[in-house]
């Protein structure tokens, strides 16, 4: 795993001294060479590995390689606007963004949940910066102060509580953490359970705690949203799966009053984005309501809800990421993310529209995409626990087929702005990034077994 990490921090130098008409061409080549030489090298490990610092099992591995894949796809999304900007500049975004890969990377791989929080808190910060002076617009400092307070204060209870262990067992190694703790005796064990992932709700986030996350959406540049909803958002979803065997046994009433505010997020985001008239914003909220659906398996704590989780993220990331492509392809075009500024690109970029299509359909859950497996199996879980909230969640369905198809009809159907007068078709360039994104999403809809463990 040094050797990974090692072969990221190769891309500083040529960040450093690649000549300005090759830049982005050199480090888009080498951060393609090391994801595919990081996805090797996990399969190589056959997804388990264990050292001192690094810890590698069937819940991390999936999410180190979305994050590894993505790395790559994100400078390819930003080249367009970024190559306008001075040299420095151009340089500086592509340093936040491998910083933001690499922390990112380092948590989900980190075999201590004491260094799994120190790189969980320092993705904040090439955040905040790649949301505060590259957002185009003028609220990005307010949106950068959103996920910072956020972040920071709901992560209080975590540090405590990961602190407390160390200081009664000397480690704070899963393995060990297990292994050597015995159930605490609380009061209200619901509460120290809320408490103890407040941080992995935020992150994720819940509904009631979700404010912070359109804001940065619609402010992020391209590559911003990208990361945010492929692999940030997964940080919270991860904490929690990874910290579930640690905490003491919940019962089910007492997470109720969570699971109720879980299930109606999921519905009550699926109706806002039925009125949303900006595109990136729809596409954030549909994001809550995904990530809601993650908390309920969480909740629900058996294997099968746990692979569901695990598959949802995993879809939800190259879905969402693809997702915020096609705005960002309509937007450098339009200079507008309003839904009807945006309408008639059917008869003028026919073959952008075939991807929304595509994008779309695995973003309803049509069967057998990986999105309907993942949900399947949430909903498996749930009928178990809750058949009156299964009721309520499958209103779900309908509502994400509404919005997803009014996104698709008002963009894409019409007449074409008569305020706009050029139009320049696909490049070759976001043609192979939708390839990519659409890829790993038709394998997993193939090999769906590989989340079954």
């Amino acid at each position: 795993m040094l050797m990974i990490t090692a072969a990221w921090l190769s891309i500083l130098p040529t960040i450093a001294f690649a000549p300005s008409k090759n830049l982005w061409a050199l480090c888009s080549a080498q951060g393609f060479f090391i994801s595919y030489l990081s996805l090797a090298w996990f399969l190589f490990q056959n997804f388990n590995f264990s050292s001192t610092f690094f810890f590698i099992d069937y819940l991390s591995a999936p999410l180190a390689t979305l994050t590894c894949w993505l790395f790559p796809l994100t400078l390819l999304a930003s080249q367009s606007k970024m190559t306008l900007e001075p040299l420095d500049r151009q340089r500086s975004y592509i340093l936040a963004m491998t910083y933001l890969q690499l922390t990112t990377l380092l948590a989900f791989t980190a075999s201590d949940l004491m260094l799994f929080f120190i790189f969980f808190e320092a993705s904040l910060i090439p955040t905040m910066i790649v949301i505060t002076r590259w957002g185009s617009q003028e609220r990005r400092l307010e949106a950068g102060l959103y996920i910072t307070f956020y972040t920071m204060i709901s992560a209080v209870p975590l540090v405590l509580w990961f602190s407390f262990f160390y200081v009664t067992l000397g480690t704070t190694s899963p393995i060990l953490f297990y292994l050597t703790s015995a159930p605490l005796e609380l009061v209200s064990p619901g509460i120290f359970w809320l408490l103890c992932n407040l941080a992995f709700l935020v992150k994720l986030p819940l509904y009631s705690l979700h404010l912070w996350l359109p804001k940065a959406h619609v402010e992020a540049p391209i590559a911003g949203s990208m990361i945010l909803a492929g692999t940030l958002l997964k940080l919270g979803g991860y904490g929690m799966l990874r910290t579930a065997p640690l905490l003491s046994a919940v019962s089910f009433e007492q997470l109720l009053l969570l699971l109720s505010l879980s299930a109606l997020g999921v519905i009550f985001t699926s109706m806002l984005c039925l009125r949303q008239t900006d595109l990136k914003a729809l596409i954030a909220m549909s994001s809550v309501s995904h990530m809601n659906l993650i908390v309920l398996a969480v909740i629900i704590n058996t294997p099968t809800s746990h692979s569901g989780a695990l598959f949802m993220m995993i879809a939800h990331g190259f879905t969402s990421s693809a997702m915020f492509c096609l705005a960002n392809v309509s937007y450098e075009r339009t200079n507008s993310r309003a839904l009807l500024l945006t309408r008639g690109s059917l008869i003028i970029l026919p073959l952008a529209s075939a991807w929304w299509i595509i994008s779309i359909l695995f973003n309803m859950a049509i069967p057998p995409s990986p999105n309907f497996t993942s949900e399947f199996l949430v909903f498996l879980s749930l009928i178990q626990w809750s058949p009156s909230i299964l009721l309520i969640i499958m209103l779900n369905l309908l509502l994400t087929t509404a919005y997803t198809i009014h996104a698709f009809w008002t963009t894409q159907r019409g007449h074409f702005p008569s305020h706009l007068s050029t139009i320049y078709p696909l490049e070759t360039r976001e043609n192979v990034l939708f390839l990519l994104h659409i890829l790993p999403l038709v394998y997993l809809a193939l090999n769906p077994e590989i989340f079954s463990q």
